[in-house]
């Protein structure tokens, strides 16, 4: 089924395979994704009248907030980018510019489409790069009649002798291009010209001169006027299909038309998920002095014409952010979502509260996802060759642990499962395979978890199992 196609409850079925819990937030992702799907199903006069419904995802550090949203991008095919508010700065201030995460997210969607189109080209470049490489191999036959240097009579094999020096140029070739397509020949130098594009420098200008956009367009302009010359390099026949599949593909593709997909596979469908944003949140004291908090509140008014739907300018074309989907998420301990102003707040009208994670969580969370830390960890031993199994006692015993060092200091969610689990396996990370040899079996069972795993909570100065 294309991703695009999945139902609500098909959406949150495959975000179960990931993610533990906060049934809440999976939900509202699954309605926002699907509300796409309908949208560009509604009449023609409707499409541009429905607006997503922006999300704000409130809860500490380490209960899925990022790893739903990504989930979410991969799960629609859909250009995805994750930035920190706390990076940005107002309008005049040095430093990164809101506009930054519409044109980072642009260039996600030409880099996603650009891999598209080169997988679709890849047989007929492949078919090219092998042509390429067997003509420096064995060039063809000159029009005048005479044998190419390269051509050794002990390389034929065949019994018969040519008829013609044509007919000698064309059985050599076939021989080595099967040779080629066998992987016989992979380490054999031979000389390809390499395409060089002049770098123009124009660091010169001054910063604050020009914006970060015109900066980017002159600078493809220069490059675009500078001679490419061929270089010529002398690479193993492996390197060389590496470097003429990437000059083969991109010849083949249209970048006019990459770059008008990408635009509007961005505007459709792109996912900006902005993390951190209490930061950004005034901390609620009014009349406390200026400090930081004009500076934040500068942010958050820059941010509101992305948020709402504007023009933006990029590289690549110009993007309306209309139908793009936000994602907002934050821990908002020193803050609320009400400090954030009026005008961001109502652009984010769905408000999900992630829960924090129980023991039972922290059990499933090792058991069952795919991409659980016990099956990660079962992958790394296996690639040494060792087999490394987990009790249910044992998983209990680790879940138990991390809960309690997150009850004890701080709160850092799932993240502190891989702490626990880290110092419970690094002994034997460490001697595999010198003392643990290929071929051995590990079992991790809940005496050993509780032994390994004894002195942590007993010892106050925690500060070096602390994420």
């Amino acid at each position: 089924m294309n991703a695009t196609q999945y139902t609500p409850q098909q959406i949150v079925a495959e975000l179960d395979k990931y993610i533990i819990g906060q049934d809440d937030a999976k939900r509202n992702v699954a309605i926002a994704l699907r509300n796409r799907w309908r949208r560009m199903h509604a009449p023609l006069e409707m499409q541009q009248e429905i607006v997503p419904n922006n999300i704000l995802m409130i809860g500490a550090t380490g209960v899925g907030k990022t790893e739903i949203a990504r989930r979410l991008a991969r799960l629609a095919d859909a250009p995805f980018i994750k930035v920190e508010a706390s990076k940005f700065t107002e309008v005049g201030y040095v430093g990164r510019d809101v506009e930054s995460m519409v044109r980072d997210l642009v260039e996600q969607s030409v880099n996603m489409v650009k891999t598209r189109k080169k997988e679709e080209v890849k047989e007929k470049a492949a078919q090219m790069v092998e042509d390429a490489i067997l003509d420096a191999l064995i060039p063809p036959l000159r029009s005048n009649g005479s044998r190419p240097a390269d051509v050794h009579a002990s390389d034929g094999g065949d019994a018969e002798m040519p008829s013609s020096e044509t007919e000698l140029n064309e059985r050599t070739r076939s021989l080595f291009r099967e040779k080629i397509r066998r992987g016989e020949l992979e380490d054999r130098k031979i000389d390809i010209q390499v395409k060089q594009g002049g770098n123009a420098n124009v660091g010169m200008v001054g910063a604050g001169m020009i914006d970060e956009v015109s900066m980017m367009n002159i600078q493809e302009m220069i490059s675009g006027m500078m001679p490419k010359k061929p270089k010529k390099r002398k690479v193993s026949i492996a390197e060389a299909r590496r470097i003429l599949l990437e000059e083969e593909s991109a010849r083949l593709i249209d970048m006019d038309e990459v770059k008008e997909e990408a635009l509007r596979k961005a505007e459709e469908s792109g996912i900006i998920f902005i993390d951190e944003i209490d930061k950004i949140a005034s901390s609620g004291q009014k009349g406390g002095g200026g400090g930081p908090d004009v500076s934040r509140e500068g942010v958050q008014r820059d941010m509101l014409p992305i948020v709402e739907g504007s023009t933006v300018n990029t590289k690549h074309g110009v993007i309306k952010t209309d139908h793009v989907l936000f994602i907002a998420a934050g821990a908002f301990h020193m803050s609320k979502p009400s400090d954030l102003i009026p005008e961001l707040q109502g652009r984010f009208p769905i408000r999900v509260e992630l829960h924090s994670l129980t023991k039972d969580d922290f059990v499933r969370i090792l058991k069952e996802p795919r991409n659980a830390l016990t099956r990660q960890y079962e992958a790394m031993f296996e690639a040494e060759g060792v087999t490394i199994s987990f009790t249910d006692d044992a998983i209990e015993g680790i879940a138990k642990m991390a809960f309690d060092i997150n009850a004890e200091i701080e709160n850092i969610g799932a993240r502190r499962l891989q702490t626990v689990i880290s110092r419970l396996l690094n002994e034997y990370l460490f001697d595999v395979p010198d003392k643990i040899l290929p071929g051995s079996t590990i079992e991790i069972t809940r005496s050993l978890v509780d032994e390994k795993l004894k002195g942590i909570l007993k010892n106050k100065d925690l500060s070096e199992y602390i994420l």
